[in-house]
C-alpha cells in the first residue's frame, strides 16, 4: 500500500515537472527571432525588441496585449514578439476558429483582422507567433529600424502583416494608419526605442599571422604533452624530466643570447678591447 502511494505521488510530481517545463518552454516563444544581430561594413547593429527599457519594461510589447489600428470598417489587432492578450475589448466577430475560437477569440494568433461584410464583423488571421520574422529595413541606413514580418496560411489564402518599428529614442508613436500590399498582405509603422539598435565594432579578427602562431602554439602544445605522457608511462621518467629534450630547452636561453650577441658583434665590428688585447709578433 505505502508503495503504491509513494509511486503516484511520484508519478503526481513527475507530471508537475512537466507541465512547469512545457509552460516555461511555451513563454515567449519567438523571442529569439525578435532579438537579431546584423553585420555592416565592420559594425554589428543589435535589436533587441523584447529587452526592458527605462520607461518600457516590456520593450515593443504592448502593455495592453495588443495593438489596435481602425480603419474605416476595418480593425486591425496586433502584438509583436509574442500573442496577443485581451484582458478588456476582446474581438467580437465571426470565423475566429483558428485564432482562439468564438470564447477566446484573438487569443491564438498575434495579429487579427476584422472587417464588416453585409453587416457582420468577420475575422481573418493574418500573423502567427511562429511564422515570425526580423530583418533591418534598410542595409544603408541600419539606425532606421527593422521590419517584424508575420504570417498566416489559410484555406483560402495566405496572410500576412509588416510591421516597421522605426527607431525612435524619444517617444511611441503610432501605428495609425493601414496600408494594403496585396490581396491579404498589410503594413504597419511603429515608432518605439526598441527599433533602436545597439552598435558595437566589428574586429577584423587576428588575421593570418594570428592563426599561424595559434597553429604554431598548439602543435607545441601537443609536442610537449605527448612526450610528457611517453616518457612516464614508458620511460619511467617523473617530475621536469617528463619533458621532452629537457637539456635543450634548459640551454635555450644562454643560446639566444649567445646568438644576438655575436649578431650585435658582427655589425658593430671588432672593438677596441678586441683589438688591444693581441700583441704584435715579430720573427
Amino acid at each position: 500500500m505505502k508503495i503504491t502511494i509513494s509511486f503516484f505521488n511520484s508519478l503526481r510530481y513527475y507530471f508537475l515537472i512537466i507541465a512547469i517545463l512545457h509552460r516555461a518552454g511555451s513563454l515567449n516563444p519567438v523571442s529569439a527571432v525578435c532579438e537579431r544581430s546584423f553585420v555592416v561594413g565592420n559594425k554589428v547593429y543589435s535589436f533587441s525588441l523584447v529587452s526592458p527599457l527605462p520607461n518600457f519594461p516590456h520593450g515593443v510589447l504592448s502593455e495592453d496585449g495588443f495593438y489596435k489600428v481602425a480603419v474605416n470598417k476595418t480593425v486591425l489587432w496586433f502584438q509583436l514578439c509574442d500573442g496577443m492578450i485581451f484582458n478588456h475589448d476582446p474581438p467580437r466577430c465571426v470565423d475566429c476558429l483558428d485564432c482562439g475560437g468564438a470564447s477566446h477569440c484573438g487569443m491564438e494568433c498575434s495579429a487579427l483582422m476584422a472587417k464588416n461584410i453585409g453587416g457582420y464583423d468577420v475575422c481573418t488571421t493574418i500573423g502567427k507567433v511562429t511564422s515570425t520574422t526580423t530583418n533591418i529595413i534598410d542595409n544603408q541606413n541600419p539606425h532606421k529600424g527593422v521590419i517584424v514580418k508575420m504570417t498566416s496560411s489559410g484555406s483560402e489564402h495566405n496572410c500576412s502583416l509588416s510591421v516597421s518599428v522605426i527607431c525612435d529614442s524619444n517617444r511611441v508613436l503610432g501605428p495609425h494608419s493601414l496600408e494594403k500590399l496585396g490581396t491579404c498582405d498589410y503594413a504597419a509603422v511603429l515608432q518605439h526605442p526598441s527599433g533602436c539598435a545597439t552598435i558595437n565594432v566589428h574586429g577584423k579578427g587576428w588575421g593570418w599571422f594570428g592563426t599561424l602562431m595559434i597553429i604554431v602554439l598548439c602543435l607545441f602544445g601537443g609536442y610537449l604533452l605527448a612526450g610528457a605522457v611517453y616518457r612516464h608511462f614508458f620511460l619511467g621518467f617523473h617530475g621536469l624530466d617528463m619533458i621532452p629534450n629537457l637539456d635543450f630547452w634548459t640551454r635555450l636561453p644562454h643560446r639566444t643570447q649567445s646568438f644576438f650577441a655575436s649578431l650585435v658583434r658582427k655589425f658593430r665590428g671588432p672593438t677596441e678591447g678586441h683589438r688591444n688585447s693581441y700583441s704584435p709578433v715579430n720573427f
